[in-house]
């Protein structure tokens, strides 16, 4: 089982990811939405598109932008159209049971 785990609280947990340049994009339905809210950062991949942001936010400490999806990938990146990834101290966890 993968899980994205902040300040000791899972965010996001799936059987399965996408991997995308050593960053694991996790499936929508794997989202705790409740500890994701909407930045106003975009950024711009030359080959994966147009990037939007999220604040993880944990029993009220903020981690701004550490959330990151591709609403409207290009087509190379299809594959992780609306699935979320996490950096900025998240830690990705890959449970022994679970394969790629």
């Amino acid at each position: 089982m993968w899980r994205a785990v902040w300040n000791g609280t899972v965010i996001a947990e799936a059987d399965r990811t996408v991997i995308v340049e050593g960053n694991c994009y996790f499936p929508p339905e794997s989202l705790r939405r409740q500890y994701l809210t909407a930045s106003r950062t975009w950024s711009l991949c030359f080959w994966k598109g147009l990037a939007r942001y999220w604040t993880v936010t944990v029993d009220g400490v903020a981690n701004p932008d550490a959330a990151w999806s591709y609403p409207h990938p290009s087509p190379l990146a299809r594959r992780i159209k609306n699935h979320v990834a996490f950096g900025r101290g998240i830690a990705v966890e890959d449970g022994p049971e679970t394969g790629r």
